[in-house]
């Protein structure tokens, strides 16, 4: 696996006749095997941190490196997990998780193999000939990070990708994840709005400030795993975060009632 870093990064954007600064003087480092998640209020950057990280976009300043490299472009090395799916409707959900090694020119066999290991891993084996348009929510959004994991990247990057589903299937897909991540080792950067959400995934919680968004504090995550998103020692660690993060959206909404466009 690979390590993420982010140095003084500072990243802004254009629109409506301004300039809109999304992320200020921001460092943060993943490191090889990492679960770190991110959260924050609406605006802060973070999906331009992983936009960043997958070399959708450059920084104004500061860098991004991949095992010190500098980030220059997207890469193999990197996939990005998005809030919807985004998988291929007229092809089977099998050849959805194959697109990856087929668009690498990886042998048919070699594609069957990957994509049954994975479709097993995410319980989809019997759906391997199903289209998409008949599989649930919770099924999708499985088998398109089968997809991803089949491509074997080095650093997972997701984006709410839990954020559409409803609670009960979100909460068991939290700890399928951690399952996967267990048994992969992958290097994540997870964004969620979800603080609970988040304590419950990673090894690390980063809570971002209300635009241009800075860290404002980390929260180390020491419990055994799998973790249930309702345990109560969940909540003990994520209280000295939740204040400041009501604080930070209590900004935002300032702002938004100042008039000042939204993101």
């Amino acid at each position: 696996m690979k390590s993420l870093r982010f140095d003084n990064v500072t990243k802004s954007f254009s629109g409506g006749g301004r300039r809109v600064e999304a992320l200020s003087r921001l460092s943060l480092e993943v490191a090889a095997g990492d679960f770190v998640c991110i959260v924050g209020p609406s605006g802060c950057g973070k999906t331009t941190l992983l936009s960043l990280a997958a070399g959708l976009e450059r920084p104004d300043s500061g860098s991004v490196t991949v095992d010190g490299r500098k980030v220059e472009g997207p890469a193999p090395d990197r996939v990005l997990v998005f809030q919807e799916p985004a998988l291929f409707p007229w092809l089977s959900v099998r050849r959805n998780v194959e697109f990856g090694l087929w668009a690498q020119g990886v042998s048919a066999g070699r594609r069957r193999r990957t994509s049954h290991r994975f479709l097993k891993l995410m319980h989809l084996t019997h759906f391997a000939q199903a289209r998409i348009h008949e599989l649930s929510g919770g099924m999708k959004q499985r088998a398109a990070l089968a997809r991803s994991l089949a491509a074997d990247p080095d650093i997972l990057l997701m984006d709410e990708p839990f954020a559409s589903l409803d609670s009960q299937t979100r909460d068991l897909l939290i700890v399928e994840l951690q399952e996967i991540w267990m048994r992969t080792q992958k290097t994540v950067l997870f964004v969620t709005h979800n603080l609970r959400e988040a304590a419950c995934l990673g090894d690390r919680v980063v809570v971002l400030s209300a635009r241009p968004g800075r860290t404002i504090r980390v929260l180390e995550i020491d419990l055994p795993r799998p973790r249930q998103i309702e345990s109560l020692g969940l909540m003990e660690m994520i209280r000295p975060a939740v204040q400041d993060l009501r604080a930070e959206v209590a900004k935002v909404a300032e702002e938004e009632a100042r008039g000042a466009p939204a993101d």
